[in-house]
């Protein structure tokens, strides 16, 4: 106890950073969507014809999105989720620049109802580092 008391800082700097690498895999016990990558995206859209969500700012959806992306700012998609309600029980790809915020999205959805809803890991840079087709 002597040496912790101490050392606090350094103690908590390693705490702290245990509890940033363990972060990911404890988050999955929290989480009731699935993050997939994008050949099970193009799966998700091609065979269960998933609906597209694009939740990144004005800029960067003009700035090129998914092809048929239908386009909702992260911080307003509960005050337009009437846009959507349509889709509850339709596959819904989300996806923002690289998956931050489209995951705090399919927490929201998933919440609200929605009970496919897919999170693109790794965001719009991971479906352009495929070299995957964008709308501009």
């Amino acid at each position: 106890m002597h040496f912790i008391t101490s050392n606090l800082p350094l103690f908590i700097a390693a705490l702290g950073s245990g509890i940033m690498l363990l972060w990911p895999y404890a988050r999955k016990l929290f989480v009731n969507f699935p993050e997939i990558d994008t050949v099970e995206a193009i799966n998700l859209i091609n065979h269960q014809d998933a609906a597209i969500l694009d939740v990144r700012e004005h800029h960067e959806y003009a700035g090129g999105h998914l092809p048929n992306a239908k386009h909702i700012p992260s911080g307003k998609v509960s005050a337009r989720i009437d846009e959507i309600e349509a889709l509850k029980d339709k596959p819904i790809l989300v996806y923002c620049r690289s998956g931050a915020r489209s995951s705090s999205v399919c927490v929201l959805l998933s919440k609200r109802g929605f009970a496919k809803v897919h999170n693109l890991k790794g965001g719009i840079l991971s479906w352009e580092g495929a070299k995957l087709p964008v709308e501009k």
